[in-house]
């Protein structure tokens, strides 16, 4: 079915229909932007699933981050912690569901952190070094965390909480639905193309709950887009808009994706800015493994152009590889030094004009060449 287009007068309604089609699908991925209404959605869809005590939602949205908050010890200036809202049934169970390791786990993908939970109190502790004390023993040097890495934490921690819903746990076994809102707003930037391919591992492996994730992020959305879909038929796609008419809900199930494109147009824009880091090699891989596989190839060294001293493109190759498998910490990004900065733009603008795409998207590239 083309494109259609459905209008409903407030968003009760919507969150009506939108777990109408989930009695069919397995995901919905809502994109609209900001201001639209997508966080008071997730509300309207959490808040039907709601009888007396009972509940069907698990959700992560603006509001999730308000069930934490830093008690800075401003009388002693020395025991920095996060509190969690233990009034929360947020939290109900945990303590013996051993979530140091599990939140650790989705952790160490975005941050070196060490960390705590004292169940009874709420406290989390966070440090990275150990030191000795008076009495010889060793113990954690505490510090506060950043705003950004007290975000990631959140995101993990909710992450963790999923796994235990989707992993059927007791304690969660009443989440029927999960509802994510614009996670990457309260993430780096960085960090897009990555939440989104580890989001979207999680919930495409499973099949136990239904799934809504909603962002006004453009290439968030579309990395889960292609993640999700790719071999998915139980996944809806929908751009949602708002006017003096309604809430308007567009299927776009049958618009072709372009994320390659928008990724593609990002590595362009940082390659002449100079603002290089690390992960952008991984980002280039990624665009380079699905053009070789579009054209046939086996792997991207067949893309990758040759020089006169490399004829079969080994050197360069090989750059990609190393420099996009290495252990980077995308929350902490760390910039290309300037010699990598020239190999990254030589693969990338070789790769544009080999593989030639619409100019009026990348203003200039009619005449790339690398200035050493």
């Amino acid at each position: 079915m083309a494109d259609t287009v459905k209008t409903f007068p407030d968003l009760d309604a919507l969150a009506r229909h939108l777990r109408e089609r989930l009695e069919e699908k397995k995901s919905i991925l809502l994109f609209a932007y900001n201001g639209t209404g997508k966080t008071r959605l997730s509300m309207a869809f959490k808040d039907l699933g709601k009888k007396d005590e009972s509940r069907d939602t698990l959700y992560f949205n603006a509001f999730t981050e308000d069930l934490f908050s830093w008690d800075n010890d401003l009388e002693n200036d020395s025991e920095r912690m996060l509190r969690m809202n233990t009034a929360s049934r947020f939290f109900d169970g945990l303590a013996e569901l051993e979530m140091e390791s599990r939140i650790r786990s989705f952790l160490n993908r975005y941050a070196d952190l060490n960390f705590d939970i004292d169940y009874e109190t709420g406290r989390i502790r966070f440090w990275r070094e150990m030191q000795e004390n008076a009495d010889g023993e060793e113990e954690p040097v505490l510090i506060k965390i950043s705003r950004g890495e007290e975000n990631i934490f959140i995101w993990c921690f909710f992450l963790a909480v999923a796994q235990l819903a989707i992993d059927g746990q007791e304690v969660y076994d009443w989440v029927q639905y999960i509802y994510i809102d614009d996670p990457i707003s309260s993430l780096d930037e960085n960090n897009a193309i990555a939440v989104a391919t580890h989001l979207a591992q999680l919930i495409k492996g499973q099949n136990r709950i239904k799934v809504v994730i909603s962002s006004h992020h453009t290439l968030f959305f579309n990395v889960v887009c292609n993640e999700m879909m790719t071999k998915n038929k139980k996944t809806q796609r929908y751009f949602l808009s708002h006017d003096s008419d309604g809430y308007h809900l567009r299927n776009t199930n049958n618009t072709p994706r372009f994320y390659h494109v928008a990724m593609l147009k990002e590595l362009y824009e940082v390659a002449k800015s100079g603002n290089l880091y690390t992960y952008h090699f991984t980002v280039l891989r990624s665009i380079m493994e699905k053009t070789a596989t579009f054209h046939g190839f086996n792997n991207i060294g067949e893309i990758i152009k040759s020089e006169s001293d490399d004829q079969d493109g080994t050197l360069h190759y090989r750059y990609v590889q190393l420099l996009s498998h290495g252990n980077y910490s995308l929350f902490e990004p760390v910039e290309m030094m300037e010699e990598n900065k020239q190999i990254f733009r030589k693969i990338l603008y070789d790769f544009m004009n080999n593989y030639r795409f619409n100019p009026e998207l990348f203003p200039g590239s009619d005449t790339l060449e690398v200035i050493t």
